[in-house]
Parts: C-alpha cells; structure tokens; sequence
C-alpha cells in the first residue's frame, strides 16, 4: 500500500472517531509501529490531525464551531456507551435530576429510565424523547422552551428563566470542550448561559466527557473545572491529564468498558475506575 494511500485511510479514521490510537492503525493496516509514526508527522505536518501520546486526533477547532447532533453520535460510541453506564450509578432513586443536551447525557437518559421515581428537567429534545417514548408513571419530564441549537439543545432567556426557580439534586453537564484554564467550555453563548443555570441549580455536578475532549476550548466557559464534583470520562484519557483533572475536581471516574446491566439503584463508589480525589478548599 502507499503512503498516500495509508495516510487517507488513517485521515478516514480519525474524521470518523474524533481519535485514533498508533496500536489499532499498526494492526489494521498491517505496517510497522515506526511506520505510521512517520505518517502521522507527514499528516500533522499538514495540519490535518494532532498527535497526542499513543495515537492521533482531529485538529483543534474553532472555538465557535458547533457541530450537530448527528456528527456528534457517530464519534467515540463505545466510549460514550462506558461513561453512561459508569455515570448513571450517580443517580438515586427518587431524586430531582438536570440533564443538558448532548450525545452523552442522551446515552445517559437511555440507562436512567429503569431508575425509579425520577424526575427529569432537560433542555434537549432528544433527551426528553428518551423517557417519552418508555413512559413510566413515577417518572416526570420538564423540557425547558427556548431556541434550538445545532446540537439540539434548548437555550436562551425562556430556558434559564425556567431553569432558575429550581432545584436539582445532581445535574449531569455534557460539554463540548475541557481545560485546565478554560475550564467546561461551549462554542454556543446562549448555550453557556443556559448550562451556567443548570450548574446553579445543582447541589451535585456530574459531568460526562470523552477523552476527546480535553484541550478542546469553546468560546465560553460553563464553569470552572474545580466545579465539578465528578467527572466521568474513558481510558483513552492519558496520565498527564487525569494528574490535571485529579488536582481540580472532586472525583474522577475512569469508565473501563460496557458493563453489565440490569441493576438500578444507588452508586456503588466503585463504579468505573475511580482515581481518588484531591484535596480541595471549600
């Protein structure tokens, strides 16, 4: 095969799935380690991916590039799948739960309609739908209004101000970028101010995030990383940023892989691969 033709092909893979580790390329396309190490400088070289330890992802984007919905869910589903089974553990029966919009809190809902008693504020239609189309009696769904985002999120005036007279046991915040300085991130301003809500109305801030997205900064922060009180994210999240992660946050959870289902009820502190907390002020 030629290099021209390797490089379309990892090109392909990282466009796909956001990611891409050198181990998956050298076995797929049946070349040396040291191989596609090269062609991944030739790539990066020209701008069209970035090298991160172990593999390669897509290049950083605009800060105010929203991609939809769609783009979104096609891109790490298996590790999307992990944190939602890791994350939903967080949730008690009974409890007053925010959901924002995004393709991980939307695997979430999936896993949440066999918890009980639950009810549900989101500003995602897609979310809502989740719960709509498995009615159960002791679950109660409020979709905030407002205007519909590309990644078909409800924002704006209508949606904060019906989000600011309540309180939520524990939101679950999907973001589209997270940083050490810029901390929870999104490209939509009327998007931030609505999440911003959501996080004020929470005593408890669960956010759920791939690997993919730490470096990514969007135009606005929701809040700090410190803010959250965990944060469930996957294996491909190198050493150096869980080092980054664990000094800020209260708990970081590391989803291994799909696990069994089934059981619903409170979290196991076990769950996932917990990375103890550090100490923090407050």
């Amino acid at each position: 095969m030629l290099a021209a033709q390797r490089q379309a092909l990892i090109l392909d893979q990282v466009r796909s799935s956001g990611g891409v580790r050198v181990t998956e390329l050298v076995e797929s396309l049946d070349v040396s380690d040291m191989t596609v190490r090269r062609d991944l400088d030739v790539l990066e070289a020209r701008g069209l991916l970035r090298k991160v330890h172990g593999g390669a992802v897509a290049p950083h984007r605009h800060s105010t590039e929203e991609p939809g919905f769609e783009a979104n869910a096609a891109r790490q589903e298996a590790e999307k799948q992990a944190i939602a089974e890791a994350a939903v553990r967080f949730i008690e029966p009974g409890s007053a739960i925010g959901l924002s919009a995004g393709t991980t809190t939307c695997a979430v809902a999936h896993r949440l309609r066999d918890v009980p008693g639950l009810t549900v504020v989101t500003n995602c239609l897609r979310v809502a739908d989740v719960f709509y189309r498995t009615p159960r009696t002791d679950h109660t769904v409020v979709l905030t209004g407002g205007f519909r985002t590309p990644s078909d999120a409800l924002v704006g005036p209508l949606a904060v101000s019906a989000v600011r007279s309540l309180h939520l046991d524990t939101l679950v915040l999907g973001v589209h970028g997270m940083d050490a300085r810029a901390g929870l991130t999104t490209p939509n301003l009327m998007e931030g101010e609505t999440d911003r809500a959501l996080v004020e109305a929470a005593r408890k801030l669960v956010v759920v995030a791939d690997h993919t997205k730490w470096g990514t900064v969007g135009l606005c922060t929701i809040a700090p990383l410190g803010r959250c009180d965990v944060l469930v994210t996957d294996a491909g999240l190198d050493e150096g940023a869980r080092r980054q992660v664990s000094e800020q946050v209260g708990g970081l959870v590391v989803a291994d892989g799909p696990q069994e289902t089934g059981e619903s009820g409170p979290p196991p502190p076990e769950s996932g691969t917990p990375v103890p907390p550090s100490p923090r002020s407050g």
